[in-house]
């Protein structure tokens, strides 16, 4: 079977509480107003969005053999993404996430990594690379194994003609040293961080200088920027989208819906300045519900929000 996007990367139950107001230690408890259990990890929610946007998908990561990594492989499932990639690790535990929202739409996030730290080039099956016509992959930080061997798998793709991209997000360790960070760049066609990462990653304080920096390495650099919409930087292009207006309920996920945007756009013959217009609709109206996955667009929804007609 042939698919359009392999995103590989992490998958894991979210435990999503708040408002937070206070967290107490000595053992004392607070009440909060809402919780919920939804599918998380960025790869996750970037593949469950393009498969809702029409995309074939495989999923390439781990998950533990227990009760969360049932509930991670059954999710994914449920929204069309194939997992039959998805290892299931004997010995480590399913990662789990905890986010606490401080109700003024900041969140904090702790993250038990169980089996993503075993992760590695192995568990990415050559007939798999040579199937698709896409390689996402995201949370780097997060497996140290996949991201030292990362370059050789976007190789590897890049040598059957598929393209690549990359979601760094964040780094718990706060380094931001990406081992063989150039090698990586070259085989990568797109890198698609959020103003804070970029920043983080290239040095650079002012955002254009930090995209440009970025994409002198060899990628297009497409940058989410939250309420100042988002830009990008390739080549002698400089790009830039305004905020698709929406009642935001949750921006959980919300930059793992603007990749898969992006990617869904790039892989329907979209031109640039429309992809990017595509992937801030995605990220937007992913908003709109609690959790990365319950409003996910459809591509009717994010081609229409998106306006392509007044784009081009």
């Amino acid at each position: 079977m042939s698919f359009d996007l392999v995103v590989i990367g992490d998958a894991n139950p979210d435990v999503m509480l708040g408002p937070v107001r206070e967290v107490a230690f000595g053992q004392r408890e607070r009440l909060v107003e809402q919780g919920r259990l939804v599918l998380g990890g960025s790869a996750a929610i970037m593949a469950c969005g393009a498969a809702r946007l029409g995309l074939r998908v495989a999923f390439v990561g781990r998950v533990g053999d227990d009760p969360a990594g049932a509930f991670v492989r059954r999710e994914l499932a449920a929204r069309g993404v194939d997992v039959g990639h998805l290892v299931r690790d004997p010995r480590l535990p399913t990662a789990l996430t905890a986010v606490l929202a401080a109700g003024d739409g900041d969140r904090a996030v702790l993250t038990s990594p169980g089996c993503l730290a075993a992760t590695g080039p192995d568990d990415v099956p050559p007939r798999l690379l040579a199937a698709a016509r896409h390689v996402h992959a995201a949370s780097f930080f997060l497996m140290p194994r996949l991201a030292r061997s990362l370059a050789e798998v976007f190789e590897r793709a890049r040598a059957h003609g598929a393209t690549t991209s990359l979601d760094t997000n964040d780094d718990p360790a706060d380094r931001w040293d990406i081992p063989g960070r150039d090698p990586l760049l070259k085989v990568t066609d797109v890198l698609l961080p959020n103003a804070t990462e970029a920043r983080a990653l290239s040095g650079c304080d002012q955002l254009t200088d930090a995209a440009a920096s970025l994409a002198r390495s060899g990628p297009t650099v497409v940058v989410k920027d939250g309420e100042r919409g988002a830009l990008l930087c390739g080549g002698d292009q400089l790009l830039t989208t305004p905020p698709v207006p929406v009642d935001a309920v949750d921006a959980v996920g919300a930059g793992d819906s603007f990749d898969a945007g992006f990617v869904a756009a790039r892989l329907r013959g979209l031109d640039l300045r429309a992809s990017l217009a595509v992937a801030a609709a995605c990220g937007a109206l992913s908003t709109r519900a609690h959790g990365g996955t319950a409003a996910q667009a459809t591509w009717a929804e994010a081609s229409a929000a998106a306006d392509l007609e007044g784009v081009r």
